[in-house]
């Protein structure tokens, strides 16, 4: 027992003593004689709990109503029996009218003690222990008691039935989640996270993730060190926990940019990337990206994987120490040389093959670490998952690393160095195979999330969107490929945004993009529209050194007949649609298409409504763009 817990319990001893004594042996009452009898079985209690390791959050409020009934009671007892002398006190006339409330009030105290020493004692059968007085106002906050009692003292097998209920209740009602950060359940939880039943560690990370609802409560759960638990946990299987960790790390990211700040300095994104990539692109074991990009969906296996780059290794070693002498060798000689390192080879390989047979998972020499990449303990426990467990786990590393990655340089730059952009393009092309898991959406989003940040950060911009990397050319053929198909808004969505979020990585000879999004201006749904302007708008604007090139092309594609009936009739869309109207007639004023459709007169008629002008982006721009049609137009076109 703590130092806190001693001092608590300090006084509520003393007082019961003072109040037995006080209505003691010469007390000749049936009341007072009750009124000593509670007091002392309370003193008895109350030492019981001095000696027991108390759950300090409803012991807090036990003692408090306890104390507050034996001030009444030695009040009580005082005001009866002392300055009198024997003869007094028989006969007397003392006001005891609020004797009876004083023993219900003990009595209630005697129930909430013994309550308390039942939660905070182990017991074999790991039943709840009932609803104390002291939440009969409050019976949710008995419960969440009860629960994080077990959790501290139960078995496992109690202990992963309380996190379920705790899960459920955080699950169910945020104010809940608040009452069970409050009540220190976050302890024990992450304690059951640690060393629990695959059950228990599955419902603890679900609890966990459920509980971080707002950027206060995931500040409580990363004092507990949940980040660096979080970090282990994707080590190791099963999977189904390693999969409600991961969804765990994508709520609590969601909510908490200091979440992303821990995690990202931990070995963590890579563990996920590993989770993705499994089963979607080769060789997914290595966490660098390689020279190429293989679409092939086997998975090498990982012996031959092992072997394959000691192989390497070997022939990389053997070709650097021969180049010396080789140039200057003739044909005849070279023949005993490669056969003597065809023969050295032969040997290598088996003696690599007969040391990776007899060890038999015996522990690997120091210099290669323990772990595999993929963070588990092999590839044959991934592969012995069911493939519904794999497909979720697969979902939530791709929802995890959208999440991670919303406006963090930091997880961008881990992600993109990483074979995850090649996975997302895998992933936009295959989708979940019918999982049903929203894998395909959860990519997508993770692809906008990199391409926001990587259009403000020129480092990231160039490393990983260079119009040379292969992995880029993978995702910007796969977003095309979406947007031309243009069936699923939701997904479609966050397609658009990352094309417009690269507009500065083309070419001038990448003429795919726009034609495609100058598409999307007609006959679409609002939001799908809106977000066609705004990336239209990213390659007209002058910021993109291109523009003029975006422009010519946005008109030669008909975006100008589109832009004025969306700056006419677009209601919402009537500012966005004339900002990319006014660039264009900035940068292409000469255009004989922009006469035809009117344009001059659509900025004649915007620079007369007030709700338009009022924008400060339209202000800025409305009055140039219209004086350059007016000089570059001719009147009859007017």
């Amino acid at each position: 027992m703590g130092e806190g817990e001693k001092v608590m319990l300090a006084k509520p001893i003393q007082l019961a003593d003072q109040v037995a004594k006080q209505a003691g042996w010469q007390c000749l009452r049936t009341e007072c004689t009750e009124l000593r009898s509670r007091a002392e079985k309370l003193a008895a209690l109350l030492r019981q709990a001095a000696r027991a390791d108390l759950y300090e959050r409803p012991a807090a409020r036990v003692m408090a109503d306890t104390l507050q009934a034996l001030n009444k009671a030695a009040g009580m007892a005082a005001r009866c029996f002392q300055s009198h002398s024997r003869l007094r006190r028989f006969f007397t006339l003392n006001p005891v009218s609020g004797l009876p409330r004083t023993l219900a009030m003990l009595d209630t105290a005697l129930e909430d003690v013994a309550w308390l020493i039942r939660i905070s004692s182990p017991h074999a059968d790991d039943d709840l222990c009932g609803l104390p007085n002291i939440a009969q106002n409050e019976p949710v906050l008995g419960m969440i008691w009860d629960h994080i009692a077990r959790l501290h003292i139960g078995g496992l097998a109690a202990r992963a039935d309380s996190a379920t209920t705790l899960a459920s209740l955080a699950r169910d009602n945020p104010h809940y989640a608040k009452y069970i950060i409050k009540e220190d359940g976050v302890p024990p939880l992450v304690k059951l996270l640690k060393e629990g039943t695959d059950d228990g560690q599955e419902a603890a990370a679900t609890a966990l993730g459920l509980l971080g609802r707002d950027e206060e409560s995931v500040d409580k759960l990363l004092h507990s060190g949940v980040c660096s638990v979080f970090a282990a946990a994707l080590k190791e299987p099963p999977m189904r926990v390693q999969a409600a960790v991961t969804e765990a790390i994508a709520s609590l990211a969601q909510h908490s940019q200091k979440f992303q700040d821990l995690f990202a300095q931990s070995n963590a994104v890579r563990h996920l990337v590993s989770h993705l990539a499994s089963g979607t692109i080769q060789e997914h074991s290595r966490y660098s990206v390689g020279g190429s990009g293989s679409r092939s969906s086997t998975p090498t296996p990982v012996v031959m994987t092992d072997l394959h780059s000691i192989v390497l290794a070997k022939s990389l070693s053997v070709r650097q120490g021969g180049s010396g002498s080789s140039a200057n060798d003739t044909p005849n000689s070279s023949v005993p040389s490669n056969r003597a390192r065809t023969n050295q080879m032969q040997s290598f390989v088996q003696s690599a093959m007969a040391a990776k047979t007899t060890t038999n998972g015996a522990t690997p020499p120091p210099s290669r670490p323990q772990l595999r990449s993929n963070g588990s303990n092999g590839r044959g426990s991934r592969e012995a998952e069911d493939p519904a467990t794999k497909a979720r786990m697969k979902a939530m590393a791709a929802k995890a690393l959208w999440m991670l990655a919303r406006g963090h340089v930091g997880v961008c730059t881990s992600i993109t160095d990483s074979r995850a952009l090649l996975c997302f393009a895998r992933i936009l092309e295959n989708g979940d195979g019918g999982a049903g898991t929203h894998l395909q959406f959860y990519s997508a989003m993770g692809i906008m999330e990199i391409t926001r940040v990587a259009e403000h950060n020129l480092s990231l911009r160039q490393s990983a969107f260079k119009p040379s990397s292969p992995a880029a050319k993978a995702v910007v053929e796969q977003l095309l490929c979406i947007m031309r198909k243009g069936d699923d808004d939701d997904l479609l969505r966050p397609c658009i945004t990352s094309l417009g979020c690269l507009s500065r990585t083309f070419t001038a000879s990448e003429t795919r993009v726009i034609g495609p999004l100058v598409e999307l201006l007609d006959d679409r749904e609002i939001p799908v529209t809106k977000e066609a302007v705004v990336a239209l708008t990213k390659f007209a604007c002058t910021e993109n050194h291109l523009h003029v090139n975006h422009c010519k092309a946005i008109v030669d594609a008909g975006g100008a007949r589109h832009l004025v009936q969306l700056v006419y009739l677009g209601d919402q869309l009537q500012i966005d649609a004339l900002i990319l109207l006014c660039y264009i007639a900035l940068h292409v004023p000469e255009s004989e298409e922009l006469a035809q459709a009117g344009v001059l007169a659509v900025l004649l008629w915007a620079s007369k409504q007030a709700h338009m002008v009022q924008d400060l982006r339209v202000e800025a721009l409305l009055p140039d763009a219209r004086a350059r049609l007016e000089l570059f137009q001719s009147r009859a076109f007017r």
